[in-house]
């Protein structure tokens, strides 16, 4: 009777302790080599959209994660690739997604342009589902130059409180922001006849995103070397989505002992809380290959004064979390 109790006891114990684990993301949220990832909630489900994370020539497709908790996420394969987008043949990354009026628009950086005498630059496909398939919107990128000296990556869809639209983008240490029209096929300009405002920061890399917390605009931006480990995201606060933005610091950076290369982030708030998480990707201390990167997610957390605190990096993750 001894051992069988003894027996039965521990394993309930292990069965507690295993649940309980369970129910902890762990870091990365699921397995493969994907970076960029952006962050969205669609109903009562979070998603992750990253970047397929591997030779340029390779990339050239996007697959989407979606969970009910955090925890638990489900892989949708193959949601765009360069067969339903002509004009891209390389380089397909970072994608921003947005919902509106009942279908979802993906808007994704293609072909790494270098000049105004190549094409390509920066897209938007469209769905009915948010996983997909997607199909190619306009047909051609949706900005095709470079406008302020910014190149035409690392794309982000700001629905502001007035409803209206803004695409925040650049690489190459600039950062432009634009007004959407309504139906997403180009810009409307702004007052003084300008379609392409730069709001760059100091020490901009690329990687924007932004949001809004107690009326209060906070702009965020990845700095550093993408293949390093000095990749990180820092941010700036202002009253308007125009800034000025005047940097703060850097609230997300490597651990030499979890990960390095920590940032291009996005965020995710829980509905109707004022809980959040950061998305991000980072590598891990066993790899070197600038491509070795995996998606990862840690609460964000302010200070009585609404400063982000600096984030902790960890191998465990998040607790679950449902959308009531």
């Amino acid at each position: 009777m001894h051992n069988i109790f003894k027996t039965t006891l521990l394993s309930v114990c292990c069965f507690t302790v295993g649940s309980l684990l369970a129910q902890r993301s762990g870091n990365p949220i699921f397995p493969g080599w994907y970076a960029d990832p952006e962050a969205a909630v669609f109903g009562k489900t979070f998603w992750v959209y990253p970047t397929y994370s591997d030779k340029y020539e390779k990339q050239v497709f996007f697959d989407a994660f979606s969970s009910p908790d955090l925890v638990h996420w489900k892989k949708h394969p193959h949601i765009l690739d360069s067969s339903a987008v002509k004009w891209a043949h390389k380089a397909m990354w970072a994608p921003a997604i947005v919902a509106k009026d009942g279908r979802y628009y993906f808007f994704f950086g293609a072909n790494d342009i270098q000049s105004d005498q190549e094409y390509g630059g920066i897209g938007v496909a469209v769905s009915d589902q948010p996983g997909g398939p997607f199909k190619d919107y306009l047909g051609k990128p949706l900005v095709d130059k470079f406008h302020n000296g910014a190149q035409p990556i690392d794309q982000f869809v700001f629905h502001d409180r007035d409803g209206k639209y803004y695409l925040i983008y650049g690489g190459w240490r600039h950062c432009n922001i634009a007004r959407l029209k309504d139906d997403f096929t180009g810009f409307i300009p702004f007052e003084d006849g300008t379609t392409f405002k730069e709001i760059t920061p100091g020490q901009y890399v690329e990687g924007p995103y932004m949001f809004v917390r107690n009326n209060k605009y906070y702009f965020m931006w990845s700095e550093g070397g993408w293949t390093g480990p000095d990749y990180s995201v820092a941010y700036a606060m202002s009253d308007s989505p125009f800034g000025p933005f005047t940097r703060i610091g850097k609230i997300l950076q490597q651990d030499t002992a979890v990960a390095t290369g920590a940032g291009h982030h996005s965020i995710i708030r829980v509905p109707g809380k004022d809980e959040w998480y950061i998305v991000y990707h980072r590598r891990p201390l066993t790899e070197k290959d600038g491509n070795a990167r995996v998606t990862c997610i840690d609460r964000m957390q302010f200070d009585e004064k609404g400063f982000i605190r600096p984030i902790v990096i960890t191998r465990e993750g998040v607790k679950a979390v449902r959308i009531r």
